[in-house]
């Protein structure tokens, strides 16, 4: 199963769903976009499937204050002594955003984490009602969502982009397969309300101008 981390916070995890492994990407975790990377991923496994994982598995533990405490608990030496052969490549980059990510979880804490994944959840379900009130925009999926949101706006999605871009907003990523007016939109917990607002109104007279 591939997972936003960030949902985990608030939804099953990928155990309780009945996954046997589960995957995502860690640079919602505290990594900056730094115009596209390095970012880290993550993969853990039930213990049945740990051996035939590549790189290193961390384990939850806890210190002899009873503190939780995450610890190297296996590496496989392969990438020092298989070469090309390996499987796993790990590099300092990827290394440093890991640790990035740990520092950020570490910081937030449990209900800090949870904080975060509400306030996106809220912000996002928000954005995507106001942005139904603009004449002619309507939702292509009726399924439920986290944060990512899709709506078909009256003006192509590019367009819209491009006037929301002068703005100074990001308005989302076009998805012009789904319908010529259709974009993904989110909302992180870095985002108040009124910024939220004001970018539905920019939106809207993005709308108005026509196509």
């Amino acid at each position: 199963m591939a997972a936003d981390p960030v949902s985990l916070a608030i939804l099953k995890t990928p155990g309780e769903a009945g996954a046997d492994i589960a995957a995502g990407e860690a640079q919602s975790l505290g990594i900056p976009l730094s115009f596209g990377g390095p970012y880290a991923g993550f993969m853990s496994c039930r213990r049945d499937f740990v051996r035939n994982l590549p790189g290193r598995i961390i384990g939850r533990t806890v210190d002899r204050a009873g503190q939780t405490g995450f610890v190297l608990t296996l590496q496989t030496r392969e990438q020092h002594i298989r070469r090309e052969k390996a499987t796993s490549n790990i590099c300092s980059n990827q290394a440093l955003m890991a640790l990035a990510s740990t520092v950020y979880m570490t910081l937030a804490g449990e209900q800090g984490f949870r904080g975060v994944a509400e306030a996106c959840m809220a912000g996002s379900h928000y954005l995507e009602s106001r942005l139904l009130e603009i004449p002619g925009t309507k939702r292509i999926f009726d399924s439920p969502f986290f944060r990512e949101f899709v709506l078909e706006y009256p003006v192509r999605a590019g367009t819209l982009r491009d006037r929301m871009l002068g703005k100074g907003m990001l308005a989302g990523l076009p998805m012009p397969d789904l319908a010529p007016g259709a974009m993904m939109s989110t909302v992180t917990e870095k985002h108040t309300r009124a910024d939220l607002d004001a970018f539905v109104d920019a939106a809207a007279a993005a709308c108005e101008e026509g196509v």
